[in-house]
């Protein structure tokens, strides 16, 4: 899992509100899937230009973090480059889109059985349970250092 940042938890948890409060969602669009709306929150593109830019190489959201280089010129590129800012990693990106890092999986299966990647309750779910495994690995580690 990424490191914690502060920058990242607010990320997560203003993507979660923006979901809540019933931004359109649809898993099978590029700008309003998982990753298009934190893209969304990170970038403050519409869904549409999100869709589009994803839309100039092949593949879904995993592929098209495995393929990011800074030097493409690319819209998704520049997309891609705004989230690996926040200290995602493309491994991250991957998991977003299908709800997968087994770490904020077993946090949420805790509290709901049924998990399924293309859900708006669970995409909420998944960024706000993420953000809460953050927030204590960040004060765990503040209490470290400051011992």
């Amino acid at each position: 899992m990424t490191a914690p940042h502060p920058r990242l938890i607010e990320v997560l948890r203003e993507t979660a509100d923006r979901l809540k409060q019933g931004s359109e969602y649809k898993w099978a669009n590029f700008g309003m899937c998982n990753c298009g709306h934190l893209a969304q929150t990170v970038t403050n593109r519409s869904p549409k230009e999100i869709h589009e830019a994803a839309l100039e190489r092949a593949g879904d959201w995993g592929q098209q973090a495995l393929e990011y280089c800074g030097q493409t010129g690319l819209e998704i590129d520049t997309i891609i480059e705004a989230l690996l800012a926040l200290g995602l990693e493309r491994s991250d990106i991957q998991e977003i889109e299908r709800l997968s890092n087994p770490a904020v999986r077993r946090r949420m299966i805790a509290e709901e059985e049924n998990v399924t990647h293309f859900a708006r309750t669970n995409a909420i779910a998944y960024f706000e349970t993420w953000a809460d495994l953050l927030e204590e690995q960040l004060t765990t580690e503040f209490r470290n250092a400051a011992k």
